[in-house]
């Protein structure tokens, strides 16, 4: 009678937050916004300070000059709807006896889904494939032999088109580090 012995296969483990819970946890703006507003200061924030910058961002307004109707719906909708769905995905704890939230380690998983794209600019990869089409005309129009492009040598169109895709990336980096949740002043739209 032989013996096998039973070889584990490695288990990869599922995210605690999946693609489901986090396209619905970003998908409400107020949501969006606690999530800037934790990442922005790192620390537990009491329920009265992120009802308050939540309003003023939603009123265009200081925090100093949020109304306490303002302030009283945002409060409202925070701790009714929004924090307590937050605190289930086990994104934040927000303890409601104490009006406290603070990002728990589980939120890291949500960075994937955090940039921010506005609905009226060129998506990237629409640019970077028009920006290699234009590329390949212009190397394809040099070596048939189309003016002005014969006038510039190999290594320099090489040289220009090189220059254009590093400032483009150099640009789109900049681009996406100002406009994910949790940088800069505001969230973004």
């Amino acid at each position: 009678m032989s013996t096998a012995k039973a070889t584990r296969e490695p288990v990869e483990s599922e995210p605690d937050i999946t693609q489901r819970v986090a396209f619905d946890v970003l998908s409400a703006r107020r949501r969006r916004h606690v999530l800037h507003y934790l990442l922005q200061v790192d620390r537990t924030v009491e329920l009265r300070e992120l009802s308050e910058q939540l309003a003023a961002w939603e009123n265009g307004v200081p925090p100093v000059d949020v109304t306490y109707d303002q302030r009283m719906r945002v409060y409202t909708s925070l701790r009714q709807l929004h924090l307590p769905k937050l605190d289930t995905e086990g994104i934040v704890e927000f303890d409601a006896n104490r009006g406290t939230v603070v990002l728990t380690e589980e939120a890291a998983e949500l960075e994937v889904y955090l940039e921010v794209v506005p609905h009226e600019e060129i998506p990237w990869s629409k640019y970077y494939a028009g920006l290699g089409s234009l590329s390949a005309m212009s190397v394809a129009s040099a070596g048939l032999g189309v003016v002005p492009l014969t006038w510039i040598p190999g290594l320099w169109l090489a040289g220009i088109i090189t220059l254009l895709f590093l400032g483009s990336a150099l640009y789109h980096c900049h681009y996406d580090t100002n406009h994910r949740l949790g940088a800069g002043e505001e969230p973004p739209t």
